[in-house]
């Protein structure tokens, strides 16, 4: 339904796509793959035309309908979320419209002599809309919006007050809503909390529909999609199967096309060493012009572009005392509402806690306490004996200055440091050559969320506090700093919507319910066989 037939693309001086070929059919669900950069984003616009391939052509078939979310939601101010909603829902949303229009022109006398001519109209078009299922379409909206997170009283506000998170949620509605035939879906894992996520997750795959959809979510990604399509070097590559089959796959073909390029290079330097012996004597000159040829007409073979990926290292951290926070009786409110009721809780040594809840039951609330962000209303928070704290915060990116660097950020934070050390930090967070010169003014929410960790983990604290730490982050940084964190001998208190984060570094689960905390042994793994959820309010993990 979807062709992409020989297309190239330039952008400046970057070459996006060289003569790419793939196809997406109906019903197909596909993972859209690539390094930051590649092109993915320029071939959802190339799908919706905003932008057009300078070679080849993007073919879709006639009729086919296109539902796609990015992460430029517009301006949404003036109506409530449920009819925000519902104005995205493709045709339907045309016909209510319709509707609305001649209920106002059938209640104005001055079009009295119409009026025979507007109530057939109006007939028709009611019609049509019960057709397009338009006298459930509220209920659907709200049963997304709910879904996606929403109160009732969120639904039914005005959109314009939401942060930028939620106006995402309701872009993302709008095209669930509209369940058109193909989706196409540019990070949709963003700004969603863990119940949301599944929840979603569960609706793409009843989805009939066609998907091509990025995400930094491995775990999301694996269970939606059963295909790839790898951008890389200008070319797209389709690859059956979900994310982790495909990065198996990925690392065979390069191991061959190694071994490949091995036995060529080997046979190469073997023929260039008997031409460069016997060029000079006449005795073999028809065998030295004959392998002259021979090597002209060889198809030369390329060795595999391989990721570049630079593993952090943590210095060792200081050893702390075993009680590393102690919370007791801890009560605290915003806004009238009594977030936390006499909460207790002692975190030790070595120990990894992930605290889980659904929204609004204080996850937050509780790592600003820890961390002495926030004040309790009653009760103590009392932190350790030789504890040096590091907090990442969801707004601590909104805290870098604007006027520096990459570079110079890090030069201000560790002025003793040596030119080579920063520099391998720059590279670990994926800031590499002339990008440890751009401003932090232009960089994306995923580049300044990089800076900050970078920052707080060159020299590491001995206690990490960290709220959605791989918010914004690629998958490549992420696996990083799973695989970062993992030898790291430190405590850890965190919140995180990633699955996997969660399974590879908690050992201990903090679950904040509307009765109280409940604590269980064990990491988050442990925590969903015990449970059968995977999520609070979930009532069973998927599968089981």
């Amino acid at each position: 339904m979807i062709r992409f037939d020989a297309i190239s693309k330039q952008h400046g001086n970057q070459i996006l796509f060289l003569e790419a070929s793939a196809a997406i059919h109906r019903g197909e669900k596909v993972g859209l793959v690539g390094p930051n950069g590649a092109g993915k984003s320029t071939l959802f616009r190339m799908i919706v035309r905003e932008e057009e391939p300078d070679e080849g052509q993007v073919a879709i078939d006639r009729g086919v309908t296109i539902g796609h979310f990015s992460q430029d939601v517009g301006e949404m101010r003036g109506r409530t979320a449920v009819a925000e909603t519902m104005d995205g829902a493709g045709p339907v949303s045309a016909v209510a419209a319709e509707l609305r229009e001649l209920e106002e022109a059938m209640a104005d006398p001055a079009r009295a002599a119409e009026l025979d001519e507007l109530v057939e109209r109006f007939g028709h078009a009611q019609a049509r809309f019960d057709e397009l299922g338009g006298y459930s379409l509220e209920a659907r909206a709200r049963e997304i919006l709910a879904g996606l997170g929403f109160s009732e009283a969120m639904m039914d506000g005005d959109v314009g007050t939401l942060s930028g998170g939620w106006k995402m949620r309701v872009a993302l509605a709008r095209i669930l809503l509209m369940r058109p035939d193909a989706m196409l879906l540019d990070e949709p894992s963003n700004h969603l909390d863990l119940e949301s996520l599944i929840w979603l997750e569960e609706f793409l795959q009843g989805y009939e529909g066609a998907i091509l959809m990025t995400s930094h979510d491995r775990e999301f990604m694996n269970r939606v999609v059963r295909q790839i399509v790898e951008i890389d070097g200008g070319e797209l590559t389709t690859w059956s199967g979900d994310y982790d089959f495909y990065e198996r796959e990925r690392a065979v073909a390069e191991r061959h096309q190694q071994a490949q390029f091995d036995r060529q290079q080997a046979m190469l330097k073997k023929e260039l060493a008997f031409i460069e012996r016997f060029k000079a004597r006449a005795s073999h000159a028809a065998q030295v012009q004959s392998r002259v040829k021979k090597l002209d007409k060889i198809e030369k073979v390329e060795p595999p572009r391989r990721r570049k990926t630079v593993d952090f290292e943590f210095r060792a951290a200081p050893r702390s005392g075993e009680d590393v926070v102690k919370l007791a009786g801890v009560t605290k409110g915003w806004g009238g509402r009594k977030v936390h009721d006499r909460l207790d809780l002692l975190v030790r040594r070595g120990e990894r806690w992930c605290v889980l809840g659904q929204n609004g039951a204080g996850k937050s609330t509780l790592l600003k306490l820890v961390a002495g962000e926030a004040a309790p209303d009653a009760g103590s928070v009392t932190v350790g004996a030789s504890v040096r704290m590091g907090y990442f915060a969801q707004h601590a990116m909104e805290l870098l200055d604007a006027s520096r660097t990459v570079w110079e950020t890090l030069q201000d934070a560790f002025p003793r440091a040596s030119v080579g050390s920063l520099r391998t930090l720059c590279g670990c967070f994926g800031f590499s050559g002339d990008e440890i010169e751009k401003s932090c003014r232009v960089l994306s929410g995923g580049e300044k969320a990089r800076l900050v960790l970078a920052r707080l983990l060159y020299d590491p604290p001995n206690f990490l506090v960290l709220d959605e730490p791989t918010n914004h982050l690629d998958m490549g940084t992420k696996e990083m700093l799973v695989r970062a964190l993992a030898s790291y001998e430190g405590t850890m208190l965190f919140v995180s919507h990633d699955r996997r984060f969660l399974a590879a570094l908690s050992n201990r689960v903090l679950e904040l319910t509307s009765e109280g905390a409940v604590p269980y042994g064990g990491g988050y793994s442990e925590y969903v066989a015990r449970t059968g959820r995977e999520a609070p309010g979930l009532r069973e993990a998927p599968g089981r």
